[in-house]
């Protein structure tokens, strides 16, 4: 595999990833997910970097009238071979540049998307300019460990701390796991937050998703979640 081989070498092993159960996104971001995109039947929603079309779909499912964006050709393809019935539209399309009219939707979406896209700014300000006046945006994204080297273990392999550096650099960084070989962009907070308020939007909800409950404490799989955030979510609002 070369380094940095990108989505459109990486996304049947994306595909295959999701389809075998990402439990970070079922277990730990959809319910937050879903709980700040609210009701949306009869709603316009928008899932900006849709990948194969699954959060599309669970959009779809409750009533939304849903398009997802990508810029893959493969996922795009993928999403369309899946949406049984065309329940959404999928449009090949980068974040940074989408084909749609001012104030089209109600709800956009940005599911762990943002780290992919070096125009991030370019895109943020687009979400704003498609969302109408009073619509949300809601965005899940990896949290500061995009700068982390990973946990620093004892000598029987138990978990001490997060190896964290570099955090307020804008850097790539190139990911290599399960098949898969990525560019991710890391940033610091400031940055993102910057880009959400000079587009003008208001936020609404910040949170850093934990477990609900002890089920899966136990779990080594699991102990991350419940010692450090590897994910942020929040919930903007265009103004009226």
């Amino acid at each position: 595999m070369q380094p940095d081989a990108g989505w459109d070498y990486s996304a049947r092993a994306y595909i295959a990833w999701i389809d075998r159960g990402a439990p970070e996104r079922e277990l730990l971001l959809d319910p937050v997910m879903l709980r700040l995109c609210g009701d949306v039947a009869g709603a316009r929603v928008l899932d900006v970097g849709c990948g194969e079309g699954r959060f599309c779909r669970m959009m779809a499912s409750r009533g939304a009238t849903a398009v997802g964006i990508d810029p893959t050709a493969a996922m795009i393809r993928a999403a369309k071979g899946r949406d049984v019935g065309g329940a959404c539209d999928y449009v090949r399309a980068a974040g940074e540049r989408q084909p749609f009219a001012d104030a089209t939707f109600d709800l956009v979406l940005s599911y762990v998307t943002l780290v992919d896209i070096e125009g991030y700014r370019d895109a943020i300000a687009e979400m704003a300019r498609v969302l109408r006046p009073g619509g949300h945006l809601v965005v899940a994204n990896l949290s500061f460990v995009t700068a982390s080297a990973g946990w620093f273990r004892d000598a029987e392999g138990n978990r001490l701390y997060h190896r964290v550096d570099r955090y307020l650099e804008d850097r790539p960084i190139t990911l290599v796991w399960s098949d898969m070989s990525i560019t991710n962009w890391h940033r610091p907070l400031t940055a993102y937050m910057a880009a959400y308020l000079g587009a003008g939007l208001i936020l609404r909800d910040f949170l850093e998703p934990a477990p609900d409950t002890d089920a899966l404490r136990d779990d080594p799989y699991f102990e991350d979640w419940y010692r450090i955030p590897d994910f942020t979510v929040m919930r903007w609002q265009k103004p009226v």
